[in-house]
């Protein structure tokens, strides 16, 4: 679902690519000085693994790093997002919540919410939800929470609720992907309230910009049989 986080520009993959100025000093800043090339080197091919989809390799490099630097936060971030792709919940969700710790920044909490909900934890979903609203974060990092929480409320059985969550304000030109998948949980919901001019109103929204979005066949035929 989310990708490592791009503060300001993307991590550039292999070992022997000069890293950012930004993850240079920011891993300088709590890593001792003997410690410092090994460290950006090993970050350097977990993005290069994490970027060509070998998520196991990422964690082994990245575990590594975290033993050099356990306090920098771009470790904890990579290494919880690899964890998360490998379905290793607990893990994602301690190196997720170390890097929120670490930073302040409420990018990832989305991911959190879906690490809460594999764990069943759900009680604690709703609590991750609420301490965003109180946080505030990024618009992409909002619409990403929005699309988590609207589908765990839906699978709760509170689509209500759920279409609050998610159901947009407006319709815009430009969406990104956040956008699209926020659009489609409120498809999701308006079906399941009877509202189906909206769902398929929201449909076509999603199909003028991506037809090929997953889920979307199985959308089409729910709307279909619903008239």
């Amino acid at each position: 679902m989310s990708k490592p986080q791009q503060r300001r520009g993307r991590i550039p993959a292999g070992k022997d690519v000069t890293l950012p100025k930004w993850i240079r000093e920011d891993v300088g800043r709590v890593t001792r000085k003997e410690r410092l090339k090994p460290t950006l080197e090993l970050i350097g091919a977990a993005a290069d693994a994490f970027e060509a989809g070998r998520y196991h390799k990422a964690r082994l490099d990245l575990l590594k790093a975290k033993e050099l630097s356990p306090r920098a936060p771009v470790i904890r971030e990579l290494l919880g997002l690899a964890d998360y792709r490998l379905g290793r919940w607990k893990e994602a969700l301690a190196e997720l919540r170390t890097y929120r710790r670490l930073t302040g920044d409420t990018m990832h909490m989305a991911v959190e919410m879906d690490a809460l909900r594999a764990l069943g934890r759900l009680e604690d979903v709703h609590k991750v939800w609420r301490e965003l609203q109180s946080l505030g974060g990024r618009p992409e990092a909002v619409k990403e929470a929005r699309v988590v929480y609207g589908s765990f409320l839906i699978d709760e059985g509170d689509v209500r609720r759920a279409w609050d969550v998610v159901g947009p304000e407006r319709l815009t030109d430009r969406p990104h992907e956040e956008d699209l998948r926020q659009w489609y949980v409120a498809a999701r919901a308006a079906l399941l309230l009877g509202d189906v001019p909206t769902a398929r109103k929201l449909l076509k929204a999603i199909e003028r910009h991506d037809e090929s979005m997953p889920g979307l066949d199985d959308l089409r035929e729910q709307i279909a049989a619903a008239g």
